[in-house]
């Protein structure tokens, strides 16, 4: 194990290399912030095509946790952590039991849960040789799958935009396009069908579109993301991985509003403000997409889904309460949710100063 310190400039308090070379393992561990609390993201696991860019995706997923975790008011700061390799061929019981002894190896100052290309029962092989881990199995004392509170997030999160823009939180007939129906689009879709929404679908992976359409037979497919984009929906729903909004999609776009689960979803600063001059209404990936933090959280104060529902439920109020913020300070939304989460990063933070007996 070896640690950056001075990451890029980015401001990150820790950055660790784990590398175990039986098993094949390769992962960087991001430690963004713990102002709030322990540092809390999940694991993605991805054949990135180079190291520098498993870092660069570590170093804005830990910092986007931070003020995922933040936005969503839990006491906890900002980490993430990447295993570099493809899932279906590297992933075994000794690979995820080294990353295990890593993740101990912290002592709590980072949390770890799911992502992409990693599962509940990666999770409970991983909680074998460390006790900060989250998004566990049932059977192994955990909440399971965060996917569902994650999708009924980006759902509330979209009804408050659907409000704002529209005056009513209402999707009866609108026409949503969700762009990766895997672990949370395919959870989304339920609810927007159940909503009344006219829904349309893609993804590179041809079983999660068959997966899609044998539930809900109604759902309208298009070949490729470039396609949806282009399309005239009234809400653009990301829900693959990040950097879909860009200099070259974002001119094209269709849609009114952007309120999907993906990460990261713009690809540099600056496309925020490229979406508002378009008159396009953007819901912060980071603050709609919390439902599973906030899943992964409750789980280690005994979980309670009802209670985790009701905590994901509130997204809806502080969706509003960006918006509200980006109309008085005449900014982009994104711009008023990182404001909103540096003040209580800042206020509730220092608080640690003060000692306690």
């Amino acid at each position: 194990m070896t640690e950056g310190v001075f990451a890029r400039g980015t401001g990150h308090e820790q950055v660790v290399y784990c590398h175990d070379e039986a098993s094949g393992l390769k992962a960087i561990i991001g430690i963004y912030s713990t102002a709030l609390g322990p540092a809390l993201g999940g694991t993605r696991f991805h054949p990135y095509a180079t190291e520098s860019d498993a870092l660069d995706d570590v170093l804005a997923l830990s910092k986007g946790m931070a003020y995922k975790n933040a936005l969503a008011g839990l006491d906890l700061g900002g980490g993430k952590a990447v295993i570099i390799g493809d899932p279906k061929t590297l992933k075994s019981e000794a690979l995820l039991r080294a990353y295990g002894r890593f993740v101990q190896s912290l002592n709590g100052r980072y949390i770890t849960a799911c992502d992409v290309g990693t599962y509940v029962q990666d999770m409970d092989v991983v909680a074998r040789e460390s006790q900060y881990v989250t998004g566990r199995s049932p059977e192994d004392g955990g909440a399971g799958d965060s996917s569902v509170l994650t999708a009924f997030g980006v759902f509330q999160g979209m009804r408050a935009s659907a409000e704002h823009l529209w005056g009513s939180p209402d999707l009866a007939g609108k026409r949503v396009g969700v762009a990766g129906v895997g672990k949370v689009g395919h959870i989304l879709v339920g609810h927007l069908v159940d909503a009344g929404a006219q829904v349309t679908i893609t993804d590179v992976y041809a079983p999660a579109i068959s997966r899609t359409r044998s539930i809900y037979p109604n759902v309208q497919v298009v070949s490729d993301v470039d396609t949806l984009l282009r399309a005239e929906l009234d809400v653009f729903a990301p829900c693959a991985l990040g950097g879909v909004l860009n200099d070259e999609t974002v001119p094209v776009l269709g849609a009114r509003i952007v309120c999907g689960a993906a990460n990261n979803q713009l690809a540099h600063a600056g496309i925020d403000k490229q979406l508002a001059d378009r008159g396009v209404l953007y819901a912060p990936d980071y603050l709609v997409n919390a439902g599973g933090v906030i899943q992964v959280d409750d789980e280690r104060h005994g979980f309670n889904f009802e209670r985790a529902k009701r905590k994901t439920t509130a997204i809806y109020d502080t969706t509003k309460a960006v918006f509200a913020l980006a109309d008085t300070d005449g900014v982009p939304p994104a711009t008023a949710a990182d404001r909103l989460a540096e003040r209580r990063m800042a206020e509730v933070g220092r608080l640690r100063s003060i000692m306690t007996v």
